[in-house]
């Protein structure tokens, strides 16, 4: 018994790369990612309304560990203005948490519209950053809540009043969420570099003599952007982005190390000149051809003409 095979046509990403994919389909396939990259996220904001508090117990532990506001029973406590705000605190974690329990959802349906329109050489160093980008972002995101704990023992101390200070609740967690996203965000900076070099607008020996100059940035980058005015989370940022970018120097050195080994192939050939074959197979000589018959003349076509009548 035979069973008939259907033939698959294209895929959509098929369709998209080599552009038969008409102006309406690619407006119904955003809307479909959309769709999907929002459902994933309101199953991460789920999960994240469950973890909310223990997340919220993490970033509570620097203010706590420094023992300054804890009462008898060893409870810390934070103060809270509105009736609302641990409500809002809360669904704002949840939300957090969500895009980030998420992350994998919707950004499979962002890369998945935009990499038909890539070549495969772009979808490749795209992966490649993408890969190198999450730990970049959960380093920083470790330095920050290392700082936090460092920054807040040294604002808390040096204060003129001389009292206990219990903070409030909404404005240290967005404190410290606001840590962690500058400083994840700032470890994205060595990508930068190495996108710049991969893509061939700066080599690495014009990168590593941009060093005073990049030095110079970093520390004051790291000046406007840290919101505590302590020295200790400045100097942290500022050494470890600089450190990363003599990193990223020596990748792209490595780089053009290999681009030139490819490029030396093809040195002393002119742009008319074909390359040398390494090797090559001898051809055999080929079989005489048998006399082909002339081919005989058409037969004339015989016209005839009619007149109006006809």
């Amino acid at each position: 018994m035979a069973f008939g095979l259907k033939k698959r046509g294209p895929t959509n990403f098929e369709r998209a790369a080599d552009g038969s994919m008409t102006l309406v389909e690619h407006i119904r396939e955003l809307r479909t990612r959309l769709f999907r990259a929002s459902l994933g996220i309101v199953v991460g904001f789920a999960v994240g309304m469950i973890l909310a508090t223990p997340v919220f117990e993490l970033l509570k532990a620097p203010y706590c560990d420094l023992g300054t506001t804890v009462n008898s029973d060893g409870e810390c406590l934070m103060t809270q203005l509105g009736p609302a705000d641990g409500f809002l605190l809360r669904l704002k974690l949840a939300l957090w948490i969500g895009l980030i329990v998420a992350a994998p959802v919707w950004l499979y349906q962002l890369w998945a519209f935009i990499a038909p329109g890539l070549h495969r050489h772009e979808r490749k160093y795209a992966y490649i950053f993408v890969g190198i980008a999450a730990p970049l972002f959960a380093a920083g995101s470790a330095l920050a809540y290392f700082v936090v704990s460092k920054g807040l023992h040294f604002l808390l101390e040096s204060g003129v009043t001389g009292l206990t200070t219990q903070l409030e609740v909404t404005r240290y967690i967005s404190f410290v969420t606001n840590l962690i996203l500058i400083f994840g965000v700032a470890f994205e900076f060595p990508l930068l570099i190495l996108m710049l070099n991969f893509v061939g607008i700066a080599s690495a020996k014009r990168l590593l003599s941009w060093w005073r100059i990049a030095i110079f940035v970093f520390f004051a980058f790291s000046a406007i952007v840290t919101p505590t005015p302590d020295p200790f989370g400045m100097t942290a940022l500022a050494v470890c982005l600089t450190g990363m970018y003599f990193i990223a120097v020596g990748v792209a050195f490595l780089n053009d190390r290999r681009r030139a080994k490819r490029d030396n192939e093809y040195e002393g050939l002119s742009d008319d000149e074909a390359s040398p074959l390494a090797a090559f197979d001898p051809v055999d000589e080929p079989e005489p051809l048998e006399p082909v018959a002339p081919i005989p003349a058409p037969e004339a076509i015989e016209y005839r003409r009619y007149d109006e009548s006809t």
